[in-house]
């Protein structure tokens, strides 16, 4: 069945007609946002119940996503599996919302100073055989990994040669250790600047590695993990393909202040964000149109710039090149903004599955 919707048109899940990120007065049709970490949503928690995918799924549609890795936190290796399992089951009857294209699963192979909202009681030195079954499952899509733990070149060697990516965070390596790691199986940095070492100018740790090494950086936007100053910084260095929008998103995000968690970790939220009992930011509550608005404001790149950080940046990093973008036999993932950046219509496979109220 063909569609259309504006000035393409649609069949079987495809982009058929003319398609390109356009702009007119009033609307702006861009491509489907892809958020590469993200723990939950709408009072669920994916590492607490992995069922929960499919909930968070359905309303991010709202927020511009139309595809999403599923962010399970350090934990023991079993909610990991259980969260393969749910992937590989399968969408509920009647799922209509963005696509859960595979995991990224964030420790438990991250280093214990620098664990941030993460519960230590689950850290892990890195596993082989863990490794190879999470490169078999076919649903593992990212994996956050300190470069310096005993193992990790050994297991990152294992992700890398199935084709997940491995992402350097959550680290306290020096220089050295990093530039290796970011030349070899590492191929991109999580949540840039946060919970790894600061740039020092006698010791520029992941922070300066990554910057200089041609890696893709994740950064979460929201003002409060990172300075506006330190956002425009890395703009500038980066680039649209280099910087690649994420949420980070918790199960706070869409709802009122109050107690939730992360993982199995109690989190409060109020105006001084997400935080657990020690004060260590846990996830934030951003959402993917409002990072994209924020980068807008905060630094010196365009609209365009901003939704290629957000789209084809971070579909290119995990492989799925046929999502982030707006061309003919490509998927029919499409989000329509306003001049605030705010969500009007989302389309997903060529299907609209969500429209704004808003006159």
């Amino acid at each position: 069945m063909t569609a259309r919707f504006g000035g393409m048109s649609f069949s079987d899940g495809l982009i058929t007609g003319p398609a390109d990120t356009t702009s007119s007065d009033d609307l702006i049709t861009a491509p489907g946002f892809v958020d590469i970490q993200i723990n939950g949503g709408w009072g669920h928690d994916f590492t607490a119940d992995p069922s929960s995918i499919w909930d968070v799924g359905r309303r991010l549609p709202a927020t511009g996503v139309t595809t999403f890795l599923p962010t399970i936190v350090t934990a023991p290796y079993s909610v990991a599996d259980a969260a393969i399992q749910v992937l590989i089951d399968g969408p509920p009857a009647g799922y209509f919302g963005a696509d859960p294209i595979g995991l990224h699963i964030e420790g438990p192979w991250i280093s214990s100073e620098w664990k941030g909202a993460h519960n230590p009681q689950h850290l892990q030195e890195p596993d082989p055989a863990v490794a190879a079954r999470w490169a078999e499952s076919g649903v593992v899509r990212m994996v956050t990994i300190a470069p310096e733990l005993p193992g990790a070149d050994t297991v990152a060697g294992i992700l890398f040669n199935a084709g997940v990516v491995v992402s350097a965070g959550h680290s306290g390596a020096d220089f050295e250790t990093c530039v290796a790691a970011l030349r070899g199986a590492w191929t991109s940095v999580t949540h840039l600047f946060n919970q790894m070492t600061a740039l020092r100018h006698r010791e520029p740790g992941l922070v300066g590695a990554a910057l200089l090494s041609g890696r893709p950086c994740g950064v979460i936007a929201d003002g409060m993990h990172s300075h506006p100053g330190a956002l425009e910084l890395a703009w500038s260095l980066l680039g649209p393909q280099r910087l690649i929008l994420i949420t980070d998103a918790m199960a706070a995000t869409g709802l009122d202040d109050g107690s939730f968690v992360l993982g199995d970790l109690e989190v409060t939220v109020d105006h001084d964000g997400p935080r657990n009992a020690a004060g260590d930011l846990a996830g934030s509550t951003l959402t993917m149109d409002r990072a994209v608005a924020n980068l807008v404001s905060w630094t010196s790149a365009t609209v365009e710039q901003a939704i290629i950080s957000a789209s084809s940046s971070p579909a290119t990093l995990i492989g799925s090149d046929d999502r982030g973008r707006l061309s003919t036999g490509l998927r029919a993932d499409v989000v329509v903004l306003d001049r605030e950046l705010r969500v009007v219509e989302t389309v997903v496979g060529g299907e609209v599955v969500y429209r704004s109220e808003r006159p």
